[in-house]
């Protein structure tokens, strides 16, 4: 049973956003400088809030039953609640939806204003959001890579909502391993112009009524094409033809072949689909054509997959701050049991009892952390487009690269870490479907698979990302953690300096030894990859943990005791201190079984499992 109760909280969004992050740098940029000043964010957080909690979370409850439904019929195979049709409208007519992804726009919002706004969407319904963020994400791979023709063509009712997007990777003989496409395009009289043939798998909003036409990208190959990801190419193929005068034509052969039944996010729309069973479906290859085999398909997927990736991580956070507050809920209302320094006194609400609290402030600091994590990568990634300096760009970009991997991986696995405290806050209670937490953690699983499962992340931050340009991003992105604990030391915090200091010792032996692997035993890489990867995540939380920490006891001090915020901000440095003092310890336990390097896993045989 999908919740339906919005119980979320913007205070820590707000302060995120307008206090701690230099919003005033960004809204200087010429992006932004003539259209928004920091206050501003104020009524989209708003205006977002109301239609999260009074449309789409209410509609949420369509979400597992009915769902959606296949009929089977090629042209109309999906139907949705009229619930989601009503949500859906109600987020594209308010600028909410896939409008983000134009980046071309005037009076565009930068994409820091986005992260939050597309969490709380995904905390009101993590189904239903994948309806427009799907069509967002094929936008900009068609408006970076298209031409201008085709732009004209489709963009307009992409970014209204009339018309929906796919991104169609995936193949039942490919999932990660991209490169084994065999989905097939054949070039037609017509230059630009290609004929479709294949089968994808695990397309989200694959099909669906929410908008008349649906938008594939579609990865597919030329009969000539070179082997592996090098012969991919990348093409803009309609569910119904779209003419030169940008109306809709005739169906354009697209089966939907069947509904896949998952195990969560049963609102979202996630289809096997057929191209070109009957011989006539065609897509406009995107860019220039193949060159002797050789295609672009793969580097103009990864825009949109990047956004993805980074995506992936906002819709976890969603579910690990709905999950939360349901918890919070639950804990402060349900009687049972005396309190331990009080065993003969009365039953009191869980919320008092030692084990709940630190399950709840475990939550709490998860959802804190993660998202100072996803809204500095958003910041970054402003700053990468907008910033007016081109090495100041360079550099943004660098931290950005380096920290999607940690922002999808970390956020998506502690998710599902994060929704299962929250059950158990509620005792036997959270294995009942009528409570948030149940349908949160069915829901939160799949981001830890989408766009690259989490090992391919770890093995993308460890390889691809530690080693870029010669490897001095990531001596800038450590270097900065360095230089915050070396200048922002505070007394009232020495506690936890120390903690981060030892933590960050040990994450540069982690980082020395995985040098040494590289180059003595490189299959220890990728066994302790992923185990890498989660202390990096530690170690940045971390640090933006303290310095949120820093920012709040300034505030208090500031403020007084008195002060109607002056609960937020202890709040505040508490969560800081628990996460830092109960979360980060996790690098330690990594470095140790680093040093020993056993190998047990790899050396069994495989007859040994049993």
């Amino acid at each position: 049973m999908a919740h339906e109760n919005y119980l979320y909280q913007m205070r820590d969004i707000k302060f995120a956003v307008k206090e701690w992050l230099d919003m005033n740098k960004l809204l200087s940029c010429d992006a932004y400088k003539d259209y928004y000043g920091v206050d501003d964010i104020d009524a989209f957080l708003d205006v977002n809030f109301k239609i999260c909690r009074d449309v789409l979370c209410p509609a949420n409850k369509d979400a597992d039953d009915p769902g959606c439904k296949w009929t089977a019929d090629n042209e109309h195979a999906v139907t949705t609640p009229d619930s989601f049709k009503n949500a859906y409208n109600t987020v594209c007519e308010a600028g909410l939806g896939p409008q983000f992804s134009d980046r071309s726009a005037e009076g565009r919002m930068p994409l820091v204003w986005e992260a939050p706004i597309l969490e709380m969407q995904s905390g009101a319904s993590p189904g239903i959001v994948m309806f427009w963020c799907l069509t967002a994400g094929a936008c900009t791979v068609i408006q970076h890579n298209a031409s201008e023709e085709l732009k004209e063509r489709f963009l307009p009712k992409m970014y209204s909502g009339e018309w929906g997007g796919t991104m169609g990777l995936t193949e039942p003989g490919a999932g990660s391993e991209v490169g084994a496409v065999a989905t097939k395009c054949f070039p037609t009289d017509t230059p630009g112009l290609y004929k479709i043939k294949g089968q994808k798998c695990f397309i989200t909003s694959g099909d669906h009524d929410l908008a008349s036409n649906i938008i594939h990208l579609v990865l597919a190959k030329t009969p000539d094409a070179k082997p592996g990801t090098s012969g991919i190419n990348c093409l803009i193929v309609p569910k119904f033809w779209v003419n030169e005068d940008g109306s809709q034509g005739a169906w354009n052969d697209v089966i939907s072949t069947g509904i896949e039944h998952k195990m969560g996010i049963h609102g979202s729309s996630t289809l096997s689909l057929s191209f070109g069973e009957n011989d006539n479906c065609y897509g406009w290859m995107i860019g220039d054509g193949p060159v002797e085999g050789r295609g672009k398909g793969m580097a103009q997927m990864f825009q949109m997959m990047n956004e993805e990736r980074l995506n992936t991580g906002t819709f976890a956070q969603g579910c690990i701050g709905s999950a939360y507050y349901a918890a919070l809920d639950y804990c402060k209302m349900r009687v049972q049991s005396p309190k331990f320094t009080d065993p003969r006194g009365p039953s009191v609400r869980i919320i008092e009892h030692e084990d709940v609290r630190r399950m709840l402030m475990f939550q709490k600091s998860i959802m804190e952390a993660c998202r100072a994590l996803l809204f500095t990568t958003y910041f970054y990634q402003d700053l990468s487009h907008d910033a007016a300096d081109p090495a100041e760009r360079e550099y943004y970009d660098d931290m950005t690269m380096i920290q999607i991997p940690l922002c999808k991986a970390y956020i998506s696995d502690m998710a599902w870490i994060s929704t299962e405290q929250a059950i158990q806050c509620l005792g036997g209670y959270g294995f009942i479907e009528e409570y948030a937490p149940a349908e949160l953690a069915r829901d939160c699983k799949i981001y830890s698979l989408w766009e690259g499962t989490n090992f391919i992340q770890a093995q993308d931050f460890n390889n691809r990302k530690t080693t870029m340009k010669k490897g001095e991003p990531m001596k800038k992105w450590v270097a900065q953690i360095a230089d915050f604990l070396a200048s922002k030391k505070d007394p009232a915090f020495a506690d936890e300096f120390a903690m981060m200091d030892d933590a960050f010792g040990a994450y540069n032996e982690i980082l020395s030894t995985k040098e040494a692997w590289r180059a003595s035993n490189p299959q220890l890489v990728q066994l302790f990859a992923t185990r890498m990867l989660q202390a990096a995540a530690m170690i940045i939380c971390g640090q933006l943990m303290l310095d949120q920490a820093l920012l709040a006891a300034k505030k208090l001090a500031e403020l007084g005791e008195d002060h109607f915020d002056a609960m937020f901000y202890k709040g505040k440095i508490a969560t800081a201190r628990f996460y830092v003092m109960n979360v980060v310890p996790g690098i330690f336990g990594t470095l140790k079984a680093m040093k020993v390097a056993d190998t047990s896993s790899i050396d069994m045989p495989e007859e040994a499992f049993m």
